[in-house]
């Protein structure tokens, strides 16, 4: 049961206006399935229209924030709860503790990296929470082929490669989250290799 996701995208819109309709309507869709938004905070971009669209149509949203992006007058004023962090860091981990899954959306570098810790951590078996990416127009066809790259030279293993979840279709996105299994994760390092 997924009682709340975290959304991890852009601080803009981007050249696309897809981008922004689909940002709304995954928070609505998060909304009319009960399930909680956990998000960076912001009104602003992206981040602003997931909030928007989940806080519109009666969905809780809990934005984390680190102060110092606060007092740049970018957090959003209407959330269910705003709570403010001092690290970038300890944004990951809160937004980490909060949820039951992550959704990435189209974004930039903090994107990609916030999206990469997860997979790091999940890969390590720190959690088990399925990690989804929503490919709106394709906007990550070349970093998912860069994925499969890795696995080709054996930088990455094909079982967690398959960690992350990918769909253009937002229902299908969180119905592949829904009944994600994750892989079992054993020791990379013993003690006697050490």
């Amino acid at each position: 049961m997924m009682n709340r996701i975290t959304v991890f995208c852009g601080s803009s819109f981007g050249t696309e206006a897809i981008y922004q309709q689909q940002a709304y309507a995954l928070g609505k869709a998060l909304a009319e399935k009960g399930i909680g938004l956990v998000y960076g905070g912001a009104r602003v971009g992206l981040m602003g229209a997931v909030a928007d669209g989940c806080l519109q149509h009666k969905g809780e949203v809990i934005g984390v924030l680190p102060h110092f992006l606060g007092s740049k007058e970018i957090a959003h004023e209407q959330l269910t709860e705003l709570i403010l962090v001092d690290t970038m860091h300890q944004r990951k981990t809160k937004m980490n503790e909060l949820s039951d899954g992550v959704i990435t959306l189209p974004g930039g570098f903090g994107t990609m990296e916030e999206l990469f810790e997860m997979l790091t951590w999940a890969q390590l078996g720190l959690h088990q929470k399925p990690i989804a990416i929503l490919n709106v127009e394709g906007f990550y066809d070349e970093l998912l082929a860069m994925i499969n790259s890795m696995v080709e030279k054996g930088l990455l293993k094909a079982l967690n490669r398959d960690m992350l979840l990918v769909s253009d279709d937002i229902h299908n996105l969180l119905d592949q989250m829904q009944h994600y299994q994750a892989p079992a994760v054993g020791k990379w390092i013993t003690k006697d290799k050490v």
